[in-house]
């Protein structure tokens, strides 16, 4: 599926396509429809990028007590804890 933005609400907007897309991304990451490396994937960005323009925004990543403690078994699991 492609999405098309008529010219006058991008100039409404008065953003650039590519600040548009990072906006729409960070909604769509935010309300836990995309991953962080699906919105990268999209905007043509690394993960500390895309991490950088949430700091900017005054965003946290997506992390929960759940991601916590999976990690923490991984790591258990490598040896590492």
């Amino acid at each position: 599926m492609n999405l098309l933005i008529p010219d006058d609400i991008l100039s409404a907007s008065e953003m650039s396509e590519a600040d548009l897309k990072l906006e729409i991304s960070i909604i769509l990451y935010k309300r836990e429809k995309i991953s962080a490396g699906k919105a990268c994937e999209w905007l043509g960005l690394n993960l500390i990028e895309f991490r950088r323009a949430l700091g900017q925004r005054g965003l946290t990543i997506n992390y929960n007590v759940e991601d916590f403690q999976a990690d923490l078994e991984t790591l258990r699991s490598l040896g590492r804890v």
